[in-house]
């Protein structure tokens, strides 16, 4: 089981480098929304603009979820994603951070365009140190182009991923699908869903 396991959650490092990409260039859809229906493995998602969109996961599936964690689960040495707002010294103010299991280790790394709100930044990367602040803690986080410090409020969101089984996947749980692909006949597929477990919203 345990190998199967591995084996699992290796292929996450293949399908999640789509966020290391804007949607847009890749002709795909990042999906926020509420489960509405179920129908085998087509969902009917509410997306956050209200639009429904109609989801199907095709193979080779993974089911991720998103749970609770807090900034002492962080440690140096540990692959990370940030969502944050540019702060006037470069630094990163962190709306959400996540926490990659070491398998997922490199997935989207770098600091890109984000879209969760106007003028976000992801940046996915190794944590080398942690520093207290005035405001929160301060990550320094670095990438292979470079390296960024990131702040870490007490309004910041800290969650991280774990393997999920798609008997989750029920009306009212909300989901995040970072690169659906559009078909001919109008639908959306994609081989990853990332959930909130006990009522979380994927923060990303």
């Amino acid at each position: 089981m345990f190998s199967t396991l591995q084996r699992t959650i290796a292929t996450a490092i293949f399908v999640t480098t789509c966020l290391a990409l804007p949607a847009s260039a890749q002709e795909t859809l990042r999906i926020r929304g509420t489960i509405e229906s179920v129908d085998g493995s087509v969902y009917l998602v509410k997306n956050r603009d209200g639009a429904e969109v109609k989801l199907t996961v095709i193979d080779p599936h993974l089911y991720v979820a998103i749970v609770k964690s807090t900034m002492a689960d962080i440690k140096p040495g540990q692959f990370v994603g940030a969502t944050g707002l540019t702060q006037p010294d470069g630094s990163q103010k962190a709306i959400e951070v996540h926490i990659f299991p070491e398998s997922m280790r490199g997935t989207g790394e770098g600091h890109y365009d984000w879209d969760l709100k106007p003028n976000t930044k992801m940046t996915n990367a190794n944590v080398e140190q942690t520093v207290g602040g005035v405001e929160g803690p301060v990550l320094t986080v670095k990438y292979k182009d470079g390296e960024k410090k990131v702040l870490v409020t007490p309004e910041t969101q800290v969650v991280s991923y774990v393997i999920g089984d798609k008997s989750d996947l029920k009306p009212g749980i909300k989901i995040f699908v970072g690169g659906a692909k559009k078909g001919a006949d109008g639908t959306w597929t994609t081989p990853r869903v990332t959930y909130g477990k006990d009522g979380l919203t994927p923060p990303m």
